[in-house]
């Protein structure tokens, strides 16, 4: 491993005072946007507004430090924060102290997971969620999502408990609704929504909460009912590590996979999506560092695991950002605002937040991907309904468990699927190809020529067997040959190699010559190694291309092939 590559500010390689200008502005967008996402998306789990800013900067100072992309915004996630506001509740009580802590604790385990995945190369695992399963997973938390702030956008009671519940316990609240709360909270809304129709550029979060607020003291809607922040605390956090227990700490374990899973996921998506316009690759290994360490720094200092954000990282592109010094600016504004403009907040009212956040949860919604999934895929738009219902009946921690194992489900059940094909010669060519009934193409007489067109593995072993024994059992000649074409068989694990060498003794006993033809992939031509199926096989009978073997081995001419194609 090239150990360079890890130290820290290495996304700002190539950056020159030129670049300063592009910095500047992209840091003052992303702070200007960052500010009142941060806040709503801290009350969203449970805690003070001022610590949805320290795990900003926590988050955009680690990442700085020991991420890749020049982009990136990482910070307290809409995502994540309904994930472990869910799973904490579970344990502790909402914003008491234990909860405060447990969330601390979760964080250092998440970053240290998250931390570990890139340190070790596992980028790959940001690829256990299909597009589908994602889907209805960010369906379900936008459910959450809108469920938790309803009360807010409403001014009624807070509400806790199970999301149905809570519907109800809403529904049956409404003749409480206060007009000023809602009028606030769907003004912010609004403004947020049709800014980004012209441009993701206006900062609108922080134009909508600086209006409501203005209407909070020009009209005094304090003493309508309308309820605000208060002033918050001013200063600055001290690192510590969070006091919890052993059995609490064990007990975190399977929230911190998932939620580890989840910031892999989206942490590689938005590296992926925004790389630097002079072509250099994603290093999403690298990536996945820095994410970690954002999530422990911010877990040091008493606040929550963090996650990448793709809005704010498409602001930091579009708004001229040249490197991670746009993500330290906004940091340094944020920090400020925390230490030292608490009363500056004292009159944002929580409809405002709620507002804010109603719109974070109807852009998570991904409209466009229900629809051509529920064209184009019916099975799979199945996987989108089952993931968010479970997300959203379900503990969320639970939902999300069923959708990750669904998505890999699903990813088996295309390899359980595939079976032999018998291949037939096309005209005039070396070429094999699987018959139409347009065209079937030409077959030798004796010889049967196979794909199988998926790793083989132990989910198709037996299907991979017992088809290529039909193939060859079916031909109403004797069989001297019989090639199987492996350039799609990139693996072979040890039950397909018993499966493949029961397949050989077959053909043996039936008097025909076993021979493999364009095995690309080094991993299956060890593996045909180490289970000694090579030397069963022989050398001299592992060819680079199907007509090679045929020449070689084949005992007759092209002969043209039935209309209804090989048997």
């Amino acid at each position: 491993m090239n150990w360079t590559s890890w130290l820290p500010l290495r996304a700002m390689s190539g950056w020159t005072t030129k670049d300063l200008n592009g910095d500047l502005a992209a840091g003052i967008t992303l702070a200007a946007i960052a500010i009142p996402e941060q806040m709503a998306t801290a009350r969203l789990g449970g805690f003070a507004p001022e610590i949805g800013f320290f795990a900003f900067v926590a988050g955009s100072v680690a990442f700085a430090l020991f991420g890749a992309n020049r982009h990136l915004s990482l910070g307290a996630d809409s995502t994540i924060t309904p994930l472990f506001a869910g799973g904490l509740a579970l344990i502790a009580t909402s914003g008491s102290p234990h909860y405060l802590a447990l969330a601390s604790m979760l964080a250092l385990m998440v970053g240290l997971l998250v931390t570990l995945s890139g340190v070790f190369r596992l980028g790959w695992i940001a690829d256990l969620l299909s597009v589908p399963v994602t889907t209805g997973f960010l369906a379900g938390i936008s459910v959450h999502i809108i469920v938790s702030q309803l009360p807010g956008l409403l001014g009624l009671p807070p509400e806790s408990g199970e999301t149905l519940r809570r519907v109800g316990e809403i529904a049956a609240n409404l003749h409480l609704t206060n007009p000023w709360s809602l009028v606030l909270g769907a003004g912010v809304f609004a403004i947020v929504f049709f800014s980004e129709r012209i441009s993701p550029r206006i900062p609108a979060a922080l134009i909508g909460m600086v209006l409501a607020t203005l209407a909070v003291i020009v009209f005094g809607l304090k003493d309508r009912g309308v309820e605000v922040l208060g002033a918050l605390p001013n200063g600055l956090p001290t690192a510590a590590l969070p006091l919890v227990s052993i059995e609490d700490a064990q007990s975190l374990v399977p929230l911190s996979l998932l939620i580890a899973i989840v910031v892999m996921v989206q942490t590689a998506a938005t590296s992926r999506s925004f790389v630097p316009p002079d072509g250099e690759a994603a290093d999403i290994n690298r990536d996945f560092v820095g994410a970690g360490a954002g999530s422990i720094v911010s877990g040091l200092f008493g606040a929550f695991a963090v996650n990448s954000s793709p809005p704010r990282t498409a602001i930091v592109a579009q708004t001229g950002g040249r490197s991670q010094l746009s993500g330290l600016i906004a940091a340094a504004i944020v920090l400020a605002l925390g230490a030292f403009g608490g009363s500056l907040l004292a009159n944002v009212p929580q409809a405002a937040l709620a507002g804010v956040l109603m719109f974070v949860a109807q852009h998570i919604l991904r409209w466009q991907v229900f629809a051509n999934v529920y064209r184009q895929a019916p099975v799979e738009f199945l996987l989108i309904l089952v993931t968010m219902v479970a997300i959203v009946v379900l503990p969320i921690e639970t939902g999300v468990a069923i959708g990750i194992g669904l998505s890999l489900l699903h990813g088996i059940w295309g390899s359980t699927r595939a079976q032999p094909i018998a291949l037939a010669q096309v005209p005039g060519t070396s070429i094999w190809w699987p018959p139409s009934g347009s065209s079937p193409g030409n077959q030798l007489s004796g010889v049967v020529v196979a794909a199988f067109q998926a790793p083989l593995s132990f989910v198709n072993a037996d299907r991979f067997k017992r088809g290529l024994l039909d193939l060859i059992d079916a031909r109403d000649q004797s069989v001297k040959l019989v090639v199987l074409e492996a350039s799609n068989i990139v693996e072979i694990d040890y039950t397909a190699a018993q499966a493949l060498i029961e397949t050989i003794r077959h053909c043996r006993d039936k008097g025909a010559v076993f021979a493999v033809a364009r095995m690309e992939s080094l991993r299956a031509m060890n593996a045909l190694r180490r289970f000694g199926i090579a030397d069963m096989v022989g050398q001299h009978r592992i060819f680079h291309s199907v007509d090679d073997a045929i020449k070689s081995l084949g005992p007759g001419e092209p002969q043209q092939q039935k209309q209804d194609g090989m048997p």
